[in-house]
């Protein structure tokens, strides 16, 4: 049961309660007054020997014991401070046997930090590379997104600790005073909201092996309001990917709402039910409430939308995300089931169902936003920066290599990008979502391979010019989209744009640079788009050798405006 005395029981009791649902028999506790919260939760959870050990360093090789035997994760707790220290011999043995164990280390909060509060060490990464996994969880909270993210966390902590190989996982765990059960009446709200079936419902089964088996098909065919959503992918057999996923769609009848920033949309011909316009299509309050789904079947990692990522924030559908490496790809910590498997394997032994009205609700709404969208970009003949990927999508000789830059580029693909049967590969740098070396990335992806191409903003060009120096060893072609609105145009998206000064200097940061001295000093050509109809015209037939820099000078503002406008607009188009 959930302890709602005050917001550390609440925290302490639902992470010993989602260890008690995941299969955990036993934590160790070593005494401490930081990890008080912790020591109460296990104390008090069912199913659960909380066993009391004095010597940190006897409590760890205990444990370490315990797991070995049982082949079972064992939780080990201890407080603040030289505690943790002595856990490095058995965490260090651990890691080289391959014995799942979880450590919480109960630690200060980061205000008492490097300041001589008593009992306080750096515990940050403490055990370095002898970890599976290591996370500093946020201080405790009673929001309930907090709470979600909480258990999640959780659950995949104890998935890393036995896959893909067992070992260590060690969680950092700062709480404020009180530390005692002090009752305090701020719960009370939380605890007349908290429904505690729901809340654990995503939890796995104990019994549960990693990785995770694929579910009975009969799960997902019997639902009739289920999606796919095709997120960032950049596979090496493209028509395989894309046909798997197809596969899927056609199987289950769900719409595959496709990212640019994944080969699926250039592979229209195999998807009868390929969904581009998702982003505009949940802008609209009324239709994004008609197509809740009750599944969502998430591939790879999630599109860049933000509007997408809302409405399922709001929605709480349960997903399962599909993906063969460890890594936790649910940045909104909802009822989410990781499948570790390729969806090649996924989509191998099911039989199709008949389509559903909803699936039809979605096709019906990507027809309406997407001749809308097509029309609108068609007849704009201003430099529009959107335009630009609108034109790739048609334009690019088919299997062109593409590589596309961060910030804005990634949005207009994702907005603008129309489907085709172009067989167009996407290239891009989302790991980490920097524009750092994007230029010489985009010529790593050109070298010795066919004409390609780079889709970027100034600012990610001008943060990466020392890539030019390549130039005389790159062998191949590469062709450079440069949109110039002279600075960041993705902040002229988001609320600090309306705060000028300091706006303007530092979050927009123009440069004012002449492109064209600049390609001439690393001896790469320039040429200055002027219209749609020049630049169409140098982009098929692509060259063959060399470095070129096709620049288009936009109107950063202008833009945004535009996007404002004009996106609302499309998204009411989709009734």
């Amino acid at each position: 049961m959930l302890d709602f005395r005050n917001t550390n029981t609440v925290w302490g009791s639902i992470l010993a309660e989602t260890f008690g649902r995941l299969g955990l028999k036993t934590a160790v506790i070593c005494p401490g007054s930081r990890s008080t919260p912790l020591a109460i939760a296990f104390a008090q959870t069912h199913n659960v020997e909380a066993i009391p050990i004095l010597d940190e360093r006897s409590a760890a090789f205990f444990a370490l014991g315990v797991a070995r035997q049982t082949g079972r994760p064992v939780v080990l707790v201890c407080t603040s401070g030289t505690a943790a220290a002595n856990f490095y011999p058995a965490v260090i043995e651990a890691r080289e046997s391959r014995v799942p164990l979880i450590v919480l280390t109960a630690d200060r909060p980061p205000e008492l930090r490097d300041c001589h509060s008593g009992q306080t060490i750096d515990q940050v990464k403490l055990y370095g590379t002898y970890t599976n996994w290591y996370a500093e969880l946020a201080l405790p909270s009673l929001e309930i997104e907090m709470l979600a993210y909480l258990r999640q966390t959780l659950i995949y902590a104890w998935e890393r600790s036995r896959y893909p190989v067992a070992g260590v996982v060690h969680l950092n765990i700062p709480f404020r005073d009180p530390l005692a059960p002090i009752p305090d009446t701020a719960t009370e709200i939380l605890r007349s909201q908290f429904n505690t079936q729901d809340f654990f419902s995503s939890i796995p089964s104990p019994i549960t092996s990693y990785p995770l088996p694929i579910p009975s098909p009969d799960e997902w065919k019997q639902c009739d309001r289920g999606i796919i959503i095709a997120g960032l992918a950049q596979p090496q057999q493209l028509r395989e990917y894309c046909g798997a996923i197809a596969q899927l769609a056609k199987t289950l009848k769900f719409p595959v709402l496709a990212e640019a920033l994944s080969p699926v949309r250039n592979f229209a011909d195999l998807n009868p039910y390929l969904i581009s316009t998702y982003d505009l299509i949940v802008r609209n309050p009324q239709l994004a409430q008609q197509l809740q789904p009750k599944i969502v079947i998430q591939i790879g990692e999630l599109p860049t939308s933000k509007d997408l990522r809302q409405w399922l924030s709001v929605t709480q559908p349960q997903r399962w995300i599909v993906d063969p490496c460890e890594h936790n790809l649910d940045p909104l910590h909802g009822k989410t089931i990781h499948l570790r498997t390729t969806v090649e394997q996924l989509a191998q032994s099911m039989e199709p169902k008949a389509p559903t009205p909803y699936l039809k609700s979605w096709c019906d709404a990507e027809a309406r936003v997407r001749s809308a969208c097509d029309r609108a970009m068609a007849e704009m003949e201003h430099l529009f920066e959107g335009k630009a990927a609108w034109l790739l999508s048609q334009t690019l000789p088919p299997e062109t290599p593409l590589f596309i830059a961060n910030s804005m580029p990634v949005r207009d693909m994702e907005f603008f990008w129309k489907p085709s049967n172009s067989n167009i590969r996407p290239f891009f740098n989302r790991g980490a979502n920097g524009i750092d070396g994007t230029l010489s990335t985009a010529l790593g992806v050109a070298h010795r391979h066919p004409s390609s191409v780079l889709l970027t903003g100034d600012l990610a060009l001008l943060h990466d010019t020392n890539g030019f120096l390549i130039n005389n060893k790159f062998i191949g072609h590469l062709t450079i989209i440069l949109i110039n609105n002279n600075g960041g145009g993705i902040f002229e998206m988001l609320p600090i744009s309306q705060f000028d000064p300091p706006f303007e200097e530092f979050f927009a940061t123009p440069q004012n640079i002449d492109f064209a001295q600049l390609c001439a000093t690393y001896n790469v050509e320039h040429e200055l788009i002027h219209s749609w109809e020049q630049l169409q015209q140098k982009l098929n037939p692509l060259p063959t050798t060399g470095i070129r820099v096709l620049e288009l000078k936009t109107d950063r503002k202008f833009d945004a405006q535009w996007r404002k406008e004009n996106l609302a607009k499309l998204a009411a188009i989709a009734m």
